[in-house]
């Protein structure tokens, strides 16, 4: 693969599409965002449009150049029925050859990113939560089935569990707590009975009951025994879910890197160090390290490792000083429009 070709890596979310175009030699040629690209949520139509968007504005940046390898980290992948669907939509657009373009869910790009395509686990705790583990061997295994079916430990369990404990309170079954006066703040009513009619009525969107996720973690570190206990009970659900992982693909007499990324754990604070606490106790061996790269590059390696470019240390040294240039540009660039958000 020589300089002129290029590799695409695609992270397609609930909330926006990010495109990458990078050179065999590391350096980002191009960079693009769209609206999200889960077509679970979205539709096929409306993904397959944005994942158009952003490729097309990776490759305005870029100029010429052919795509030589595409690699789609897409949210809401998981059985090959939803690779293939993927599949056709690149193709639709032709945003790459068709035999080029490889698609697996986004936690593996996560992976790829956080360690630097470097066997390992990666745990992501936002709105929801999931884990993926893979060997260089090829073995994997991930967690994460959404939030009807699992999601704990992240945003949505918090936020849930805080309406819980609220008609909990209510019905005299629960202890006393200020998540009860933080629901009805966050939905706007006084009278508890409203909440039957916000879950049931009016379908509250799972982003909104994680949006008291914050509320949670607060309260729990001003001692709240409520927040405190659904706190423990989210990272002992997220620990279980990185020993379950490691069990499975063989992590278990031999120490491994473990990245963590996600709303929840970005940053450091109350909840990020429960979890941590938690990891340690449950996998002694795991290393706890920070990402090095975002998802969107670890979808850029992955291609580039399907076009047969080596990883070697001065690609990953030059993809590192590209992508703080990359961060650097994006903040300056989104910073009105997150000022703008926070106008009422």
């Amino acid at each position: 693969m020589s300089e002129d070709l290029l590799a695409a890596g695609i992270d397609g979310g609930a909330s926006r599409t990010r495109a990458v175009l990078v050179t065999a030699e590391g350096t980002i040629a191009g960079y693009g965002t769209a609206g999200p690209s889960n077509y679970g949520n979205v539709g096929e139509d409306a993904a397959a449009e944005n994942l158009r968007e952003a490729v097309a504005s990776a490759r305005r940046e870029a100029g010429t150049g052919p795509v030589a390898s595409m690699f789609l980290g897409m949210a809401g992948v998981v059985s090959p029925a939803d690779r293939e669907t993927v599949h056709r939509m690149a193709a639709r657009h032709r945003l790459a050859p068709p035999e080029a373009i490889t698609v697996d869910h986004d936690i593996r790009i996560a992976l790829a990113g956080g360690l630097e395509g470097r066997e390992g686990i990666v745990l992501i705790a936002g709105t929801g939560s999931s884990t993926y583990g893979r060997r260089s061997d090829g073995r994997n295994h991930r967690t994460g089935w959404g939030f009807l079916l699992d999601d704990r430990g992240s945003g949505y369990f918090l936020g849930l569990q805080a309406m819980i404990a609220a008609v909990m309170e209510a019905d005299g079954r629960g202890a006393p707590t200020e998540l009860a006066a933080a629901v009805r703040a966050r939905f706007g009513f006084s009278d508890i009975d409203e909440i039957f009619r916000i879950v049931y009525r009016d379908r509250i969107p799972v982003a909104e009951i994680a949006s008291l996720a914050p509320c949670v973690t607060d309260a729990a570190e001003r001692g709240d025994s409520a927040a405190v206990a659904i706190c423990d009970a989210g990272a002992a659900e997220l620990a279980r879910m990185a020993e379950t992982v490691a069990t499975r693909i063989g992590f278990g007499a031999s120490g491994f890197p473990l990245t963590m990324t996600g709303g929840l754990v970005d940053r450091p604070g109350y909840y990020r160090d429960r979890i941590a606490s938690a990891i340690r106790r449950s996998i002694p061996l795991a290393a706890i390290v920070p990402p090095s790269l975002p998802p969107v590059i670890g979808a850029a390696l992955l291609a580039l490792e399907a076009a047969g470019v080596p990883r070697t240390p001065a690609l990953l040294t030059r993809l590192r000083e590209q992508t703080r240039l990359l961060r650097m540009d994006q903040t300056q660039q989104e910073r009105p429009r997150e000022t703008e958000d926070r106008t009422p």
